[in-house]
């Protein structure tokens, strides 16, 4: 399945290559909200909510009214979770709230899915360089994608996985890296990083994986 993706930075819609340069903007936002109307689902990022320079709650709210979406940035508590959910979210995105000192803190992990229930829960397993990366992306860490998968499944219902090396890049996604994933875990697996084309979705849907697509289908190189 195909799951189109909305970033938020500073009341705009925006596509951030490796979450660090902006490469488009856009201003209409009710334009995005009607072009993904079609699918059964959404991924809403507040990438300023992310990195600790703001919120789009408003925005979030109003797209959470057309569209059903996997909510994420600045989960940091079982609290803005929820808040979240209240938003409209049909499922919140945590990650960073996960990680503490460079381990996985089962005791979050514990408290989200007694909070928001496992099934209303996508685990964000972001990584460069092939270790989980947090904190919108700027602090790294020595932990595995796949080990924090195994710690945390059972508080969850899915997987969000980026390859921020490739992310924004539409230089294709990594495909060695999918039989790790999927092997450590047997929770929902999404995946996104450099997605550019309708095969590369095609066959990740052959493997049970879902695919999350921005760049691609903002500039047009696959039709959404």
């Amino acid at each position: 399945m195909l799951i189109p993706s909305i970033d938020l930075m500073g009341g705009k819609v925006v596509q951030l290559v490796q979450g660090e340069r902006k490469a488009l903007e856009f201003d209409d936002l009710q334009y995005w909200i009607n072009r993904f109307l079609p699918y059964p689902l959404v991924q809403l990022i507040d990438l300023d909510a992310a990195m600790g320079k703001g919120s789009n709650a408003a925005m979030v709210e109003r797209i959470c009214e057309y569209l059903p979406c996997q909510v994420g940035g600045g989960i940091r508590s079982v609290e803005s979770a929820m808040q979240t959910l209240r938003l409209g979210a049909k499922k919140v995105i945590a990650g960073s709230a996960l990680l503490k000192d460079g381990k996985v803190d089962l005791e979050m992990a514990r408290q989200l899915s007694h909070a928001a229930a496992a099934a209303r829960l996508i685990f964000a397993v972001d990584s460069r360089g092939g270790k989980v990366a947090i904190k919108g992306w700027k602090e790294g860490t020595g932990l595995t994608p796949e080990a924090m998968m195994r710690d945390t499944e059972e508080f969850c219902g899915g997987f969000l996985y980026t390859h921020i090396d490739t992310e924004g890049t539409m230089q294709g996604f990594p495909f060695e890296v999918v039989d790790g994933l999927r092997s450590a875990t047997t929770r929902k697996l999404i995946v996104a990083g450099g997605i550019r084309s309708q095969e590369e979705v095609d066959r990740l849907h052959g493997l049970g994986v879902d695919a999350v697509v921005g760049m691609a289908v903002y500039t047009g190189a696959l039709k959404a």
